[in-house]
């Protein structure tokens, strides 16, 4: 692989000039384009290659009509107008399948079956991790992103996750932006505002 840095447009496609999308225009995404954003975002680096991150994909409008009456207030509009709101989950007993992802440690599963303070940390910041990379993922592919917090989880997971084992993080909603609608951009910190140097 390559270490060229990327060129000025892709990261401003990515970064620069990326913006966290509320409305919505009306087209919709296939699930050839759902498929190829995990298969961009599945290779992100996480601990040991564990793999946590689970996605519901909602798309139809039953499967949003489901998910409706667990939103906040403010963001039921958000995910009722996206073509798609996937439900960011992670596996708690991801470590079942650590002998085949992670093959070179023997005792790679029983070191977080064993631990479920471990097992529960690493489940989260994981899956969170790979949010993230799905985000970067479908804005590489020309979508636009809204992610959301905001839901009640407890429902969430008694609804699409009735067996327990997976647990809702946050919610992203896929689709192509009304740029209209945005505010004005947030300002950031600078870089002397929040990093130390040792």
């Amino acid at each position: 692989m390559s270490n060229d840095r990327l060129d000025h447009n892709t990261l401003e496609h990515l970064f620069l000039q990326a913006r966290s999308h509320t409305g919505w225009q009306d087209k919709s995404i296939s699930d050839a384009q759902l498929h190829e954003l995990y298969d961009l975002a599945k290779w992100g680096p996480t601990s040991m290659n564990c793999l946590p991150m689970r996605l519901a994909f909602l798309k139809s409008p039953a499967a949003k009509t489901r998910l409706k009456p667990m939103l906040a207030e403010g963001n039921i509009d958000k995910a009722m107008a996206a073509p798609v709101t996937v439900i960011v989950a992670s596996d708690t007993q991801f470590y079942e399948h650590m002998p085949t992802l992670f093959p070179y440690i023997d005792t790679a599963r029983a070191m977080y079956a064993d631990n479920a303070t471990l097992s529960e940390q690493t489940a989260f910041r994981n899956s969170s991790l790979q949010g993230a990379y799905l985000i970067l993922a479908a804005r590489s592919l020309g979508l636009d992103v809204g992610p959301m917090s905001g839901f009640d989880n407890n429902q969430v997971d008694r609804e699409f996750f009735p067996d327990g084992r997976y647990e809702s993080n946050f919610l992203i909603n896929i689709g192509y932006g009304d740029h209209a609608a945005l505010h004005p951009r947030g300002p950031r910190f600078e870089f002397e505002e929040v990093c130390t140097l040792y």
